[in-house]
């Protein structure tokens, strides 16, 4: 048996949601494709008709009936570009519809996911499962009406050719199931890996760009830029390879239709030479026209191995715990090592580097599992509870402080959306940034650049600071909270972070290096566990 599919399902979904615009794209692309078929095969008796017309003297001439056949094309070519229009308006919508869900649906897993789980996708690699992967599933979507046109263009075909010969019009159904066979054999064969491969090569192209440009100050310093220039195309030479095998694969199955379609076109031509010479162009023309109408199913085959890939790649995202099985806690009261905290507390972490202190915080705010017997929260104990449980008691900073690519206002929003202007200047009050933000060109509206890149190393951090104090939590989390900072501002910031304690009543966990934030606490947890 094999493993349920969460994008298998949420497809299944989609197509029950969307499926009026999938049946109307559906009869679109039938309708465009017998009007194609019955089109050409027209054309084919209209011209032989004609010639014989025009070979037998002027009065077969006059006699020869040209309006219903041109009236016939004007119908039948109307009927072709509106079902093709029709075709992709509705497929497409309802393809961008589910997409619009897919993708929210996808971050909210990623977002709902263990840390070791999400944190360990790159960005470039969660960029190319939104895009890469999303797009594979896209193109599978917006083709779920090739049978339907195949089916329409096969049947209409075989009217057409049965006019000339009922034996021409069995050839041409024997060719056609020989190439959708042969076909679909041979494209599960030769296109599944090159499918999967540009896939995979085009996340690790996109890990590598990410990282590259994220260390470039680094390579420059140590003129390592050629090296990572090289090691990049290496990734796109992968890509490359990949990329070619799709193309070789998809030039061996044209070649392979194309030999079984002018096979079925003769077979069809012989059977075909006792009509009149208008029915037999007729037959030899709609043979072309049913043929080239099983080509999106094929293309659909051709795409399999990236549809499987990039649907494996998804599963692995949306797979999470679900969080909301577990009510939140009713009680802010900590307890480590045996010891516990009411809120309003202030317990220092020491330390040396690497002992834990950051894995401390990360645990009590659900970024990490929690080691057992350590800490409870509510009386609870941590590790029995699913990660994030005890999320919405704390206020978190970060060490290594991550900015939005956007404003000063949108980077503090983050933490209390319905804040007024006056909340966030007094946030950063607090955190000693509201003099910088102030000399900023726009203020609170101020574009801070990727990652917050307007802002130096100790800014982002107390911008980060300001965001924790944002959010209405009885705890505040701070990791190393004046860290970059000179004595002078970081006695400014204890200041103020003394006062704000004591006007808000939280309570804060500190992890520092440095005495005058562990000034503020009233006790000091060691790493090792001593109080």
């Amino acid at each position: 048996m094999t493993a349920p599919s969460p994008i298998g399902d949420f497809l299944k979904r989609q197509v029950r949601l969307r499926r009026w615009d999938l049946v109307i794209a559906a009869l679109s692309g039938a309708a465009t494709a017998a009007a194609t078929t019955l089109l050409l095969g027209l054309s084919g008796w209209f011209l032989a008709g004609a010639a014989l017309a025009g070979a037998a003297g002027p009065i077969a001439v006059q006699s020869f009936n040209y309006l219903l056949p041109s009236a016939g094309f004007r119908g039948l070519a109307i009927l072709r570009t509106a079902g093709r229009y029709g075709e992709r308006l509705f497929g497409h919508r309802a393809a961008f519809r589910a997409l619009a869900a897919l993708r929210p649906a996808l971050f909210a897993g990623l977002a709902a996911a263990p840390p070791q789980t999400a944190l360990s996708l790159s960005s470039g690699e969660a960029s190319a499962r939104l895009v890469q992967d999303v797009g594979a599933i896209e193109t599978v979507f917006v083709q779920r009406s090739a049978p339907w046109a195949a089916a329409a263009a096969a049947g209409a075909a075989v009217a057409l050719i049965a006019l000339a010969s009922v034996w021409a019009a069995m050839a041409y159904l024997v060719g056609l199931g020989l190439q959708i066979i042969v076909g679909r054999v041979l494209a599960d064969r030769l296109s599944r890996d090159p499918g999967r491969d540009q896939l995979r090569a085009s996340g690790r192209l996109k890990d590598g760009l990410g990282a590259y440009l994220l260390a470039a100050p680094e390579l420059r310093c140590f003129d390592l830029t050629p090296r990572a220039i090289e090691a990049l195309m290496a990734h796109d030479a992968e890509l490359s390879r990949a990329s070619l095998a799709g193309r070789d694969a998809e030039a061996l199955l044209a070649l392979a239709q194309a030999g079984l379609a002018a096979a079925t076109v003769v077979a069809v031509a012989a059977l075909s030479s006792g009509a009149a010479l208008p029915f037999a162009a007729l037959a030899v023309l709609a043979t072309l026209a049913g043929l080239e109408g099983v080509t999106g199913l094929l293309r659909a085959a051709q795409q399999q191995g990236a549809y499987q890939e990039a649907v494996a790649r998804l599963d692995a995202v949306l797979v999470a715990p679900a969080l909301a099985a577990a009510p939140p806690p009713t009680l802010a009261n900590l307890e480590i090592d045996g010891r516990p905290f009411e809120p309003g507390a202030r317990i220092g972490v020491a330390g040396p580097s690497g002992g834990g202190k950051t894995r401390t915080l990360e645990a009590l705010v659900g970024l990490r599992p929690a080691p057992s017997g350590r800490f409870r929260v509510g009386g609870a104990p941590l590790e029995s509870t699913p990660l994030g449980w005890a999320r919405p008691l704390f206020a978190y900073a970060p060490q290594d402080a991550r900015l939005l690519t956007g404003t000063v206002a949108e980077n503090l929003r983050l933490a209390a959306p319905e804040a007024d202007d006056a909340t966030l200047w007094d946030a950063l009050a607090d955190a000693q940034l509201d003099a910088r933000v102030r000399r900023l060109p726009e203020g609170l509206a101020t574009w801070l650049g990727d990652g917050g890149e307007v802002l130096s190393g100790g800014e982002r951090r107390r911008l980060s600071l300001a965001r924790a104090f944002l959010r209405p939590a009885p705890w505040l989390l701070l990791d190393e909270p004046t860290e970059g900072l000179d004595s002078a501002t970081e006695a400014q910031l204890v200041a103020t972070l003394e006062r704000r304690l004591s006007r808000t009543g939280q309570g804060a966990v500190i992890v520092s290096h440095r005495p005058a934030p562990l000034a503020l606490c009233t006790e000091i947890l060691d790493v090792s566990g001593r109080l």
